[in-house]
């Protein structure tokens, strides 16, 4: 029998991440920190299938996600889905070379999306902010201490129910009904900070001014050397409030030396954030496809 869709949920959890990490792919599309937040705006559903977990959205821009699992262990010649075709969108680069490898090339139509592509940053880059590139990040971040009496912090039950507060505040000053997308964006922070001790992988981080959180951001684990920052968010009025929390939470996920990048995701055509993301000079991009499997 074959398996249906179902929304997603935290009831499989931990099923899925053993499945992300078999996949090996740091694309932020794929953690389930984005894929639980989004869930509601996305309509996010899933099936497993064998050894494959298959995704689709089903609201906004309905599509089919890539796959997860061990990709070069399944059987894509034999896989009925892609015999029967499919269309898939935000397919990581390294499964499409797989793709492009076990399948005719005339089955296999591509479209460039570079407004999908993350953002990836040496972790030791972020943290130590070296030379004149980012000598005025630096001189921000030295302002910020200098300025404020602060103390930074990880994520603790009372911490997420301060961020929480000032992500109300945050929103009514950012007028959200002014920008759907903020809309959206603050319900998938509201999904991800009213479950956070379900979700694994999570880490959060918060500034307090005088004893009162002003700025935080939340990361996920995606592999054993790679973080995803999902949401950054700093009270205005405070300078350097944002090259503080990008610049004290990657000092403070260096102290592993295994996590050797981070992830900072897409900029989604926002000219604003396209230019801020370039600002702190990624070292490369991760790329992602819109690919269309033409039926066997």
């Amino acid at each position: 029998m074959t398996p249906e869709y179902t929304p997603v949920s935290l009831d499989h959890v931990n099923e899925y991440a053993r499945l992300l990490v078999n996949s090996a792919t740091n694309a932020s599309d794929f953690s389930f920190g984005n894929i639980w937040g989004w869930s509601d705006y996305m309509g996010m559903e899933w099936k497993k299938c064998g050894e494959m977990c298959w995704l689709r959205q089903t609201l906004e821009e309905p599509g089919d996600l890539a796959p997860l699992g061990d990709w070069k262990k399944h059987d894509w010649t034999s896989c009925v889905n892609l015999n029967n075709g499919m269309k898939f969108i935000r397919v990581p680069e390294e499964l499409l070379a797989l793709w492009r490898k076990l399948l005719p090339a005339e089955r296999i139509i591509v479209g460039d999306d570079p407004l999908q592509w993350d953002y990836l940053y040496l972790t030791e880059d972020l943290a130590n902010l070296p030379g004149n590139r980012y000598h005025k990040k630096k001189n921000l971040v030295r302002q910020f201490e200098k300025n404020y009496n602060y103390t930074y912090e990880r994520f603790c039950s009372v911490c997420v129910d301060e961020v929480l507060s000032m992500q109300e505040e945050w929103i009514k000053w950012q007028d959200a009904e002014a920008e759907p997308s903020l809309h959206h964006e603050n319900r998938a922070i509201y999904l991800t900070l009213t479950n956070w001790k379900l979700l694994p992988n999570m880490v959060g981080a918060a500034i307090r001014v005088d004893g009162k959180i002003i700025a935080y951001t939340v990361g996920e684990y995606i592999r054993e050397d790679t973080m995803i920052v999902h949401f950054e968010k700093g009270m205005p009025g405070y300078k350097g409030v944002y090259q503080a929390i990008n610049n004290f939470f990657a000092q403070d996920i260096a102290r592993d030396p295994k996590i050797k990048y981070i992830n900072r995701e897409q900029d989604m055509g926002d000219p604003g954030m396209r230019q801020a993301k370039e600002s702190y000079h990624p070292i490369a991009y991760i790329r992602k496809y819109d690919v269309e499997i033409l039926p066997a």
